[in-house]
């Protein structure tokens, strides 16, 4: 679903550096992104590097107001009921000591315990006379999933009835085997404890848990800003046949951006270099403690000729201050053979990553873009994993345009921020949901989709078909994070897959590609849920990973080939004449683990 709200360093952009008064709620109750947003800020002035990054949460707890404590303990979670009702709080058992709110407000620890999948919850208590009823923050750091409530009468018999939940994501449901707790994950429970079933569970958000993050929040960057250019990055937010995006970062002391380029010189005249002006914007993470605010800097180059390669550098002007040439080549304007790679997430390891995605420009230099299908960082909050990201691409996506999906973990904090500043994308996606989520492009004989599946995927579906149903493209390319099939065991995202694949059926979307599982799969062609005789009948689904972080592989009937622990990427060649979809996956080593050929 949607996330409608800010997360606390988000706030902190605006309230950083003011005496004002703190926003409230209706009733004077301070919101608890507001006062975590201003406890970050007094942590900054308060306390010296070396021991924000250090902070505990014993330490942060300790650092709070009496007025700040207040608001933890009581406004992150609220409700009604009717009548006097015992609330039942699981929490990871791993927390110890947190939320500390749990004791300090009189719950009291309990014999029950829940076990959902891995992980044991176990149970504190407290009686609430009717009326209003308000929870605390799920932890001052993040580690797990955030806490589950169930409610029961205090009065055997009474009919509870539960009204105002906020936040407004928040849903009800029965306590039992089979509910899913969370409004934001398909995950279901296997079983729930005797004692507390058929009670009434608020189904909360995961992403609720970092609204009181104090905890690992500050960091650093191993690669700060300069002056001089770098994450030279192109993507395409126009037509790739006649443009090309190009967008870098610089320290603050850089005021304006420029691009110089040309074509490619050969063995015809050609015409002299152009220059482009970029547009400057201010990047700004004041708990990246070494490099809190940065340049980055977007130029669209247009009027470019369609299958032609070009030469460029960026720079602020100066004529020490450019980058060493670089080229980029557009789209052609007909149908043309061509290939393109597909990753999955990256996520962690950058260093191996970097090594794969080395290896795989390396040895097919061919390929002319690169699609990666989100999770390309851990934490999307965190500026320094997207230094890094970009720090071991260098030298690739500077020369290939970056394809990108919209992941969970780039919405860690609700909102793809850095994610949505770092790459200017198309703004062809679908009304009313931000331009640069979902989009839409064709290359040559070809049509990619991008969607978003963090979002109710019922935002994109109109829009899905329509771009499905006009295209006269021969190849059809769906990419999406959540996986409507999944490698894993519980891992597939069930409304996404009501919601599209009967669209992917309708016009043959030839492959999905898909991220999330850290296990590879590739499925038979699938049409409707079954396998069908081969591609012509029928989506091929993939998964692919190509970071260091592996899940377990999942048994399912719709598995035609699937590996565990293996990094990949994969290359995808479409030939004419005859037409050919020829799609191999290749390990960090660039060893062939699998292939398909698709003809039409």
């Amino acid at each position: 679903m949607k996330k409608l709200y800010l997360p606390p360093v988000l706030v902190l952009l605006l309230l950083a550096g003011t005496n004002a008064p703190l926003p409230a709620q209706p009733g004077g109750n301070l919101l608890v992104r507001d006062t975590v947003a201003r406890v970050i800020t007094r942590l900054q002035r308060e306390m010296p590097t070396n021991e924000l990054q250090k902070l505990t949460p014993a330490q942060a707890e300790k650092f709070l107001t009496p007025q700040e404590r207040e608001v933890l303990a009581t406004k992150h979670l609220s409700f009604r009921v009717n009548r006097p009702v015992r609330v039942t709080v699981l929490r990871d058992a791993r927390l110890g000591a947190q939320p500390f709110w749990l004791r300090a407000r009189g719950f009291e620890p309990t014999t029950t315990t829940l076990k959902h999948g891995k992980v044991v919850y176990d149970a504190w208590q407290k009686d609430f006379a009717a009326g209003p009823v308000g929870l605390g923050i799920h932890a001052l750091s993040w580690d797990c999933d955030h806490y589950l409530v169930t409610l029961a009468p205090v009065v055997p018999g009474d009919n509870i009835k539960v009204s105002d939940l906020y936040p407004g994501q928040l849903r009800l449901t029965t306590f039992k085997a089979g509910a899913e707790p969370y409004v934001d994950q398909s995950v279901v429970l296997a079983s729930v404890p005797p004692e507390l079933e058929g009670q009434i569970l608020i189904r909360t958000d995961t992403d609720l848990e970092m609204d009181a993050q104090l905890v690992n929040v500050f960091r650093v960057t191993q690669y700060p800003a300069s002056q001089q250019p770098d994450q030279v990055v192109l993507t395409w937010s126009e037509d790739p046949r006649t443009s090309q995006t190009i967008q870098w970062r610089t320290s603050t002391q850089v005021k304006h951006g420029y691009v110089r380029y040309q074509e490619k010189p050969g063995n015809n005249p050609v015409n002299p270099p152009k220059s482009a002006r970029a547009t400057a914007t201010t990047l700004a993470t004041p708990t990246l403690l070494n490099d809190p605010v940065i340049r980055r800097h977007t130029a669209v180059l247009r009027g470019l000729a369609p299958g032609t390669t070009y030469v460029y550098s960026v720079g602020d002007g100066r004529e020490a201050g450019w980058t060493a040439p670089a080229e980029f080549a557009t789209a052609p304007a007909r149908a043309r053979p061509f290939t393109f790679m597909y990753l999955g997430d990256a996520q962690n390891g950058f260093d191996r990553w970097g090594e794969l995605v080395h290896n795989a420009f390396r040895t097919h230099p061919e390929a002319a873009f690169y699609l990666m299908s989100g999770d390309l960082v851990s934490r999307g909050t965190d500026r320094g994993e997207w230094d890094s990201l970009f720090y071991h691409a260098q030298g690739i996506y500077d020369r290939r345009a970056l394809v990108p999906a919209i992941g969970n973990h780039e919405c860690q904090g609700r909102r793809p921020e850095l994610y949505l500043k770092e790459f200017t994308l198309p703004k062809n996606g679908p009304k009313g949901i931000e331009p640069g989520r979902a989009y839409a492009f064709e290359y040559g004989q070809a049509l990619f989709v991008i969607l978003d599946g963090n979002l109710d995927p019922a935002s994109q579906t109109a829009w899905l078909e329509h771009k499905l149903s006009q295209t006269q493209a021969l190849w059809k390319f769906v990419m999406f994070h959540q996986p409507a099939y999944s490698s894993g065991g519980n891992q597939e995202n069930v409304e996404l897959r009501a919601a599209w694949t009967p669209l992917f059926d309708k016009y043959h979307v030839d492959m999905v590609l898909q991220g999330h599982d850290h296990a590879y799969l590739r499925t038979y062609p699938l049409r409707a849920g079954q396998r069908m005789p081969g591609p012509k009948e029928g989506t091929v689904y993939v998964i692919s990973v190509s970071g260091t972080k592996g899940y377990a592989q999942g048994k399912h009937d719709y598995t035609e080939f699937g590996m565990t622990n293996v990094l990949t990427f994969q290359v995808l060649a479409i030939q004419t004449n005859p037409n050919r979809l020829q799609y191999r996956a290749y390990d960090s080593d660039a060893r062939l683990r699998d292939e398909l050929v698709i003809d039409k």
